[in-house]
């Protein structure tokens, strides 16, 4: 992650830039931590600017230590979120805590101090709702290889904290291969309807022996794949296509494939689990 253009007092002392010019023509992020309005404010640099606004006394947390790390689906909209035992004022778009933080629950990346993957996933694991913790989870996983047993075991470091009881459960759940939030829900959602855990990323070999299909969630055992359609499906006409052969394949090959919408997750989901139900069903399993 490089250093973004960030400005401030200093910036002005040192004959950069002018006040007036700081104001006019820069975006404030915090107080005294200004960015060029042409760079992106993405969610890991948000969390630079807010570290460099406690003057590197913080460590950068939650989502935004999660978007460090390289986990997706984090908007630069949310709050920063710190730890910073120092600082009792609130400020709007900074989450403060104030934890004592382990020496080995704490790493520097490209210069920033920030909370470990294990500790990140401790952190996010015991908010509510419990459906955001484990999306944020699934995907903090993939991005960092960090396992399960890996959070049980600082867990363990912590008994008694607030949330504990929600982050077993969520460890119980949690998934790598989720490649989305909604992948995620739509897993919880079968799951919460009483259907047997799905695996995710199923590799599918083709005739030539080649893998031609991965399948987001779905039982091998019974052939039954359960494919959520987000927007890039509809958007990107290629896309469109290759999504209409690759069912094709693989109804050729024997398997059964039950595609989701977002509206239909949002708004019927034990509709959708009913009709996972009636394909595992037909397949065999007794569900």
């Amino acid at each position: 992650m490089d250093s973004a253009p960030f400005v401030g007092s200093e910036a002005v002392a040192n004959g950069l830039v002018t006040r007036q010019q700081l104001r006019q023509h820069f975006r404030r992020i915090y107080r005294d931590i200004y960015i060029d309005p042409n760079s992106d404010l993405d969610a890991p640099t948000k969390a630079r600017a807010a570290w460099l606004y406690s003057r590197g006394k913080a460590v950068v947390s939650g989502i935004s230590a999660a978007a460090v790390h390289g986990s997706g689906w984090i908007s630069a909209d949310s709050d920063a979120e710190l730890i910073w035992a120092e600082h009792r004022q609130k400020m709007g778009g900074l989450r403060i805590g104030f934890d004592e933080l382990p020496a080995g629950e704490i790493e520097t990346i490209d210069g920033l101090v920030v909370t470990t993957a294990a500790r990140t996933a401790y952190d996010l694991g015991r908010r509510r709702p419990f459906g955001t913790a484990v999306a944020r989870l699934d995907a903090l996983c993939r991005a960092t290889g960090v396992g399960v047993h890996d959070i049980a075991r600082l867990a363990e470091n912590h008994r008694g904290a607030r949330g504990i009881v929600q982050l077993r459960a969520v460890l119980a759940v949690v998934d790598a291969g989720s490649e989305s939030p909604q992948e995620t829900r739509t897993r919880l959602a079968l799951m919460d309807a009483g259907l047997p855990r799905p695996q995710t990323q199923i590799e599918v070999v083709g005739p030539d022996g080649r893998v031609f299909a991965r399948i987001d969630i779905g039982w091998a055992r019974w052939k039954v794949a359960v494919e959520y359609d987000g927007e890039q499906h509809w958007s990107d006409e290629k896309q469109r296509a290759w999504d209409i052969e690759r069912q094709h394949l693989l109804e050729a090959m024997g398997w059964t494939v039950i595609r989701v919408s977002a509206m239909q997750l949002r708004t019927d989901p034990w509709g959708v689990a009913a009709r996972v139900r009636d394909k595992l069903r037909a397949a065999g399993a007794k569900v």
